[in-house]
This record gives structure tokens, C-alpha cells and sequence, in this order.
């Protein structure tokens, strides 16, 4: 199976989509506030996952994929991502407010989406890990209050990473925030990617401008992909392979 990966959806549907029919959809956040690239940015994410992604290959989702507040509300969404070809397995992002009860969360999804949550997903030869990420230390305005939250995600990717310990399989890493400060300084997510063996790491959050900070594609021997959606235009980035099946 391909592996791709595409984030930062910020899907906000108000009824329930149907691509026969793009004229009559109905969203309560059009994103083209935030650019022309971002209008009816839902159609042009439909037609390149469906030109790029096959039934058997895997999409990961580093978060910010609903602008919901609450489960319900992304229902519609979540009817959106269950048209698409492919196994989609995510992380939240900063915006995912609806992402809350695990349980009641996994009851949602659609028959082809996975999230992970102090766990990990096997596809095939490839273990999938992750969590939300934080902003690192040394950032811009790093507070009290974000270092207590960027301790709580390395607990959270930690056991993600303990999850994963089968031997003989690559780790793939999923983030919704860049894992270091703007200066690509070492943060403990680096530790923790290696002392683990995390091979490969996805990640969003980076909009417009803000993608000139992004990691290098190489770093401490880890490949790092920025896959926000705006910034791959709206086309799911392949990553890699894996050999095998998802479950």
C-alpha cells in the first residue's frame, strides 16, 4: 500500500456534502478568507485525493480537520472524509475543539478512519504514532502555561511510542505542530523520536507564510514532511510504502 499524508483540512460543512453537486453545498467557515487558494478548497481536495489515493493505500491526517466545536457539529465532515478512497488515520490539531471522549469520538468516525490517542495504528510494516504536538521551548512568547501543555504532549507521544514496540517495522510519527521551536532547535519530541527509531515524521500547522519555517527535509537522520493542505495544494503527499495490511 502507498502511504500519503495531507493535514489541516478545516473542513466546516453545514449539511451533508454531495460532490454531484458542489453548487448546492453549504459551509458556516469558507476559508477563502484566508486566501483565493482556499476557496471551495473541499472540491479540489475531493478530486486530487480521488486521482492520487487508491482503496487499499493509507492517508495520514496531522490534525486541524474540523472547524467543530463539538461532535455532532462534524458530522458532515466526517460524512466528507468517509467518501474518500484510502484508510485515514489522524491526530488532532489545535482547532479540533470536537475531538474529546475517545470512545464517543470512535463511534463517529466513518468505516474508513482511524484516530490514535496515546496508542498507535499497524499498517502492514509500518507503525503509525502520534500525538497533538505543542509550540517548543525558545519559541516566540513561550509561556508558563504552553510549557505545561508541551509536557502533557510528550507524555502523550511517549505513549504513543511505547505502544509501538514490535520489532522489525518502521515508525512513522504524526504531529500537528512542527516538533521544534522556529530555530529548529532539538525540543523533546526529538529526543523522543529518537530513542524510539522514528524513521519518518509528518506534520501541519504551518499556513501561507508561515511555512518558510519549516524543518529541513533531513534532520538528526529523521525525514520531516509539512503537509498542510494549502501548502501541498490540496493534493495528499506520498511519503512512502508499506508492505502489507492496515488494522
Amino acid at each position: 500500500m502507498k502511504v500519503y499524508a495531507i493535514g489541516d483540512l478545516h473542513l466546516s460543512f453545514a449539511a451533508p456534502p454531495d460532490p454531484r453537486n458542489w453548487c448546492g453545498v453549504r459551509t458556516y467557515k469558507p476559508m477563502d478568507i484566508f486566501g483565493e487558494l482556499w476557496t471551495e478548497h473541499y472540491r479540489k481536495l475531493y478530486a486530487n485525493w480521488l486521482e492520487t489515493v487508491e482503496p487499499g493505500d493509507l492517508v495520514l491526517m496531522p490534525g486541524d480537520i474540523s472547524w467543530a466545536l463539538r461532535l455532532p457539529e462534524a458530522r458532515h465532515d466526517l460524512e466528507f472524509l468517509g467518501m474518500l478512497p484510502g484508510t485515514i488515520v489522524a491526530v488532532p490539531g489545535n482547532h479540533d475543539y470536537w475531538w474529546q471522549s475517545l470512545k464517543q469520538l470512535r463511534q463517529a468516525l466513518p468505516p474508513n478512519m482511524r484516530v490514535i490517542q496515546n496508542d498507535c495504528f499497524v499498517a502492514g510494516d509500518v507503525l503509525l504514532c502520534g500525538a497533538r504536538g505543542w509550540v517548543c521551548p525558545n519559541a516566540g512568547g513561550f509561556s508558563e502555561k504552553d510549557e505545561k501543555i508541551y509536557r502533557r504532549e510528550l507524555i502523550r507521544l511517549e505513549n504513543s511510542l511505547r505502544s509501538a514496540r514490535p520489532a522489525g517495522k518502521k515508525i512513522v510519527a504524526m504531529m500537528h505542530f512542527m516538533p521544534t521551536n522556529e530555530q529548529h532547535e532539538r525540543s523533546g519530541f526529538i529526543d523522543l523520536f529518537l530513542e524510539y527509531g522514528v524513521g519518518t515524521v509528518v506534520y501541519g500547522h504551518l499556513h501561507a507564510n508561515a511555512s518558510h519555517w519549516r524543518l529541513p527535509d533531513k534532520a538528526w537522520g529523521i525525514a520531516f514532511h509539512l503537509v498542510c493542505a494549502d501548502y501541498l495544494r490540496f493534493v495528499p503527499l506520498l511519503i512512502g510504502e508499506a508492505a502489507g495490511d492496515a488494522h
